[in-house]
């Protein structure tokens, strides 16, 4: 059942009752009444067309990516993962994956495309279910109806915990901005983008990714 009062809904499944902010407006009174939910749990949320984040313990509900979104992440991984592969750097795990944060509450969040290298995967402790820490690189696509205050945020957050390189791709004016935590590059079409000491000899034009 869902109740709708301004950014919030509150949802309930198997007896239990979260707050789920939509990440537009303020907060409702609503929110308060629910209790935070768990990694566990957001895992066994049941489909409903939706992606989902969990900040700080509250449920963020993500709209579901476009088409050009999804190609302009494709586009990357059609150049990233065969050479992670075919140089056994680590993983570039697809279906957007969730990365675990931060605990009590939990934080989970979860990038359009991620690479983690192979030492820090052999190192986890098993079993997971979301990987215990940030991605190696993250990128982020900015989707029509993302605010660039809400995209900054969310590389704030990768580098916070822990991510090396934060790529952000610009449909809007075909750019590509790099972050790390030491600085910021903006590529245009002209220019070439690399993995750094993050995924050591990988390069792709820009042009390559718009095109």
């Amino acid at each position: 059942m869902w109740f709708r009062g301004g950014a919030w809904l509150l949802r309930r499944f198997s007896s239990r009752q979260f707050a789920i902010c939509t990440g537009r407006g303020g907060r409702s009174d609503m929110a308060t009444t629910a209790r935070l939910m768990t990694a566990e749990e957001l895992l066994d949320m049941p489909a409903d067309g939706f992606r989902y984040e969990l900040v700080r313990g509250e449920l963020v509900k993500m709209a579901a990516a476009s088409f050009d979104h999804g190609v302009y992440a494709s586009r990357i991984v059609e150049t990233l993962l065969p050479y992670v592969r075919r140089n056994r750097l680590g993983e570039v795990p697809l279906a957007e994956p969730g990365f675990l944060l931060g605990t009590n509450p939990d934080h989970v969040r979860v990038p359009d495309v991620a690479f983690v290298q192979q030492q820090r995967i052999d190192a986890a402790e098993r079993p997971f279910v979301f990987f215990p820490g940030a991605p190696d690189l993250a990128v982020e696509v900015i989707s029509s109806g993302d605010r660039l205050t809400d995209v900054a945020k969310k590389v704030a957050e990768w580098l916070a915990a822990g991510t090396r390189m934060v790529v952000v791709i610009n449909p809007r004016n075909r750019t590509v901005r790099v972050h790390t935590p030491d600085s910021v590059t903006e590529l245009t079409e002209a220019d070439t983008l690399g993995g750094g000491d993050v995924v050591p000899g990988w390069r792709m034009a820009v042009s390559e990714i718009f095109d």
